[in-house]
C-alpha cells in the first residue's frame, strides 16, 4: 500500500472518518469470543464460545447494526472506549493503534487481501463454537488467542 493512504499510522483514532474506524477490523472474530474476566486481577480468559449472532462462516456479526439491542452485553467500540482495551485480543487493530503498536503484516489494510487473517491463524474460522451449543464457558477455556 502507498504511504498516503496508511491513515492508521496518520490519523488518531478519534480523528478517523467511520469508514476509516470500521476498517480497521481485520475480520477475525475474536472480539465475539466470549471472555471471562478475574474482577481482581483484570487477567481475561478467551472461550472458543463466540455470540449467537456470529456468522461464523464470514466472521462477521449477522446482525451487526442491532447487536447491542439484541446482545446487550455486546460492546460497541468508539474511540473514546479504545484506552481502555486491555481485554481484546494483543493482535486487534484497534488496542495496537490505541498503543502506539503498527497493524500486522497479515492485516487487510496491509495485505490488501481479506483472507490473510484466516490463512495466518488469526481468525476464529472453524475454532469456535456458538453460545447456544456450549454450556459452561469454564469448560471451553483456550490458549491460542494472543
Amino acid at each position: 500500500m502507498q504511504k498516503d493512504t496508511e491513515f492508521w499510522n496518520q490519523k488518531r483514532l478519534d480523528e478517523m472518518s467511520r469508514e476509516e474506524w470500521e476498517s480497521l477490523c481485520d475480520g477475525c472474530a475474536k472480539c465475539c469470543l466470549y471472555k471471562l474476566e478475574d474482577e481482581d486481577t483484570r487477567e481475561i480468559w478467551f472461550t472458543n464460545v463466540v455470540c449467537d449472532l456470529l456468522d461464523m462462516e464470514h466472521c462477521r456479526c449477522g446482525d451487526y447494526e442491532n447487536r447491542s439491542v439484541r446482545m446487550p452485553n455486546c460492546v460497541t467500540l468508539t474511540p473514546e472506549k479504545s484506552r481502555q482495551l486491555y481485554w481484546m485480543p494483543g493482535t486487534c487493530a484497534y488496542r495496537l493503534l490505541s498503543e502506539g503498536k503498527p497493524l500486522p503484516h497479515w492485516h487487510p489494510l496491509i495485505s490488501g487481501d481479506p483472507m490473510t487473517v484466516t490463512r495466518s491463524g488469526n481468525s476464529i474460522r472453524g475454532k469456535a463454537i456458538p453460545k447456544r451449543k456450549a454450556g459452561k464457558l469454564e469448560n471451553h477455556l483456550i490458549t491460542w488467542i494472543r
